[in-house]
């Protein structure tokens, strides 16, 4: 398995992590991941759409299984840095739609590699805490397994839940790496500057599906 096939399972798995939130809250970590991310392979291996990248699919997806189980919020502030809490409201609303199109662009490409892929997850490591948890797994198939992780938070209250506002594949983490990137454009020009430049890259990825 390369490295291609390993951000399919990581795009896979972001796509449909809603598909057990209602159990989430009962579940332990592990097997909350467990389940999804074998859910999820399984969704895609039957959907020649999602295989072949149909990015409305693929949109409509995320937007009523993904979105409303992850903390997308947290996800892109941290991937922003401190430029985020200077942000005006629209900005940072800005910012969130034009990543979670880049992300989803950047895995749809990937999920027609989804072939017999099976998700292993390791025992969790003890004395973690319910805001900043990880659960390990790799990805087993043809070739060497992929190493994919999961960072979650538990929500507090009625209807309490794991979230996931970080991904891990292949030994780098999801927000470390957009983080440096948009450092970048941010010490160039700004959170607008930001913008335009992801902007600009949904454009081209969308010329080029």
């Amino acid at each position: 398995m390369n490295r291609r096939q390993g951000l399919t399972v990581l795009g896979a798995a972001c796509l449909s992590l809603g598909l057990g939130a209602a159990w989430a809250s009962e579940e332990a970590p592990e097997a909350f991941v467990k389940r999804i991310t074998n859910d999820t392979l399984e969704t895609i291996k039957a959907d020649k759409a999602l295989r072949n990248g149909d990015i409305a699919k693929i949109m409509q997806l995320v937007d009523d299984k993904l979105m409303p189980h992850v903390n997308f919020r947290r996800m892109t502030s941290l991937a922003t840095g401190p430029a985020w809490r200077k942000a005006t409201p629209e900005q940072q609303g800005r910012l969130q739609t034009e990543f979670k199109t880049l992300l989803v662009r950047t895995y749809a490409g990937a999920l027609s590699q989804v072939s017999d892929q099976v998700v292993v997850v390791k025992p969790l490591r003890a004395g973690q805490e319910d805001k900043n948890l990880v659960v390990n797994t790799e990805v087993r198939g043809k070739g060497d397994p992929i190493q994919l992780d999961y960072r979650l938070e538990k929500t507090p209250g009625q209807g309490a839940g794991w979230m996931i506002f970080d991904l891990n594949v292949l030994g780098v983490w999801l927000i470390e790496n957009y983080r440096t990137q948009f450092t970048k454009e941010i010490n160039a020009g700004g959170i607008d500057a930001l913008i335009a430049s992801l902007v600009a890259r949904n454009k081209t990825n969308a010329k080029a599906s």
